[in-house]
């Protein structure tokens, strides 16, 4: 595949544009367009309803987003992670920027974006790893332009890389109010995984924790992705497959050992959480 460079009046970049294979659309995390640019003159582009999700990070200069009407400065550093089928623009002011970018999708992307979303990721952040994101650009730009015959999976990994790396940051560690979440939730958290085999509710950690229930099941939630009560039981499933692979305990002992009383109930919530009993479990392990 070529990678041409295009000359252009407003900008010079270097792009490939990519057709994935049906197997990449179907059952990756596919690339669409990748690429790097330096701005000739002020200029700004315009899009909406475009089914795609842009990644970009400028390495110098800079402009301006303007994303489902909000506007948002954009420096060297800056990182725009964006939903292209809500309408955008942006633009570069007169210290004209160079930015390095990728479009990208699955049948599985805007349930990854909204959990994003959902943890307090921003459109724009700042990178506080250049290298960190222009290095996996860099790779998606070699592989797409190879003749490697797994490329769509070897770009998948590359993406999920990328899409890992922005996750992680989605809590913002330099807004003080959300470092002070960040440590109250981790300290719960924390307590749960040590005591996961005891009786353990909201109104019980509320007390202990000296947060309020229903601020701690936010934020829970926020910054985990799942309730309370959700990570308390998969915990203890987790606990009881180990006991089920690597242990002679019976059923009922398992159940009491990572805090369930009713085995009954145990084996239902296993059931619910695994798709089969433990015993089907401990047999087909």
């Amino acid at each position: 595949m070529d990678s041409p460079i295009f000359q252009q009046e407003l900008v010079s970049s270097d792009r490939i544009i990519y057709t994935p294979s049906d197997f990449a659309k179907n059952s990756l995390v596919y690339l669409q367009e990748a690429g790097r640019l330096k701005a000739q003159k002020p200029h700004t582009n315009k899009r909406s309803g475009l089914d795609s999700f842009l990644f970009f990070i400028v390495t110098s200069g800079s402009g301006e987003l303007i994303y489902d009407g909000t506007s948002f400065r954009i420096e060297p550093g800056s990182c725009v992670f964006i939903d292209c089928k809500r309408p955008y623009s942006h633009r570069t002011s007169d210290d004209l920027w160079q930015l390095e970018w990728v479009h990208f999708n699955s049948i599985t992307m805007q349930n990854i974006y909204d959990k994003y979303i959902s943890r307090g990721g921003d459109h724009v952040f700042p990178a506080y790893d250049t290298a960190e994101y222009t290095d996996i650009i860099d790779d998606i730009l070699r592989i797409a332009g190879s003749d490697d015959y797994i490329r769509d999976m070897r770009i998948n990994e590359k993406l999920c890389s990328l899409l890992t790396i922005i996750m992680s940051g989605s809590w913002n560690p330099d807004k003080k109010n959300q470092i002070k979440k960040r440590d109250e939730i981790i300290i719960v958290k924390g307590w749960i995984d040590e005591h996961y085999m005891e009786k353990i509710s909201l109104e019980e950690l509320s007390k202990q924790f000296f947060i309020d229930k229903f601020y701690l099941s936010r934020i829970f939630k926020e910054h985990y992705g799942t309730t309370l009560s959700n990570y308390i039981s998969n915990k203890r499933i987790t606990q009881a497959k180990q006991m089920l692979r690597f242990s002679g305990y019976n059923i009922e002992t398992i159940a009491e050992k990572v805090g369930i009383s009713d085995p009954n109930y145990f084996t239902r919530l296993f059931k619910k959480i695994e798709g089969i009993t433990p015993g089907e479990y401990r047999k087909i392990w």
